[in-house]
């Protein structure tokens, strides 16, 4: 299952690539809303196979996820590779230079199944795909949303 969404945001490229790159600020963000967040490998700047293990409520049970950066290509793209239970998610995020102080961000986000359980909320999202789309969509305009505010403030 695919889910996309574009947002367009007034700052340069860099600015927005370097928000988005910026997996400290991230992490905090994360525990603050109750995420268990633990960097995994030894990368101190951000390369392909850093790593993060967490742990985090949904839907009334503990769940935890393994996700590893995979590319990390300055001012152009960053992905991760995730896995909870039989669940796998790649994730894209291409930035696109629209003008000087405009920027496209692209997300991309592929489900894939690996197990029985998984295939069957796989399948239950699928049903919903409109609702799971509009939602998506609504996410990354609200992430372009306060990263814009975030640029604007430390301009």
């Amino acid at each position: 299952m695919q889910l996309t969404a574009t947002e367009d945001i007034e700052a340069p490229l860099d600015r927005v690539f370097a928000e988005l790159a910026d997996f400290e600020t991230l992490e905090r963000q994360a525990m603050r809303r109750g995420i268990e967040v633990r960097r995994t490998g030894d990368h101190s700047a951000p390369a392909p196979g850093m790593g993060w293990h967490v742990t985090f409520q949904f839907r009334g049970k503990t769940r935890t996820a393994e996700i590893v950066l995979t590319e990390y290509a300055p001012s152009e793209r960053i992905a991760f590779h995730t896995v909870s239970g039989g669940l796998e998610i790649d994730t894209g995020i291409d930035l696109i230079a629209l003008a000087r102080a405009r920027t496209r961000i692209n997300m991309a986000a592929e489900l894939k199944p690996k197990t029985l359980s998984a295939r069957l909320l796989v399948q239950s999202l699928k049903l919903a795909k409109g609702g799971i789309d509009k939602r998506f969509r609504h996410r990354i305009a609200g992430l372009a949303t306060d990263l814009e505010g975030r640029l604007q403030r430390s301009a």
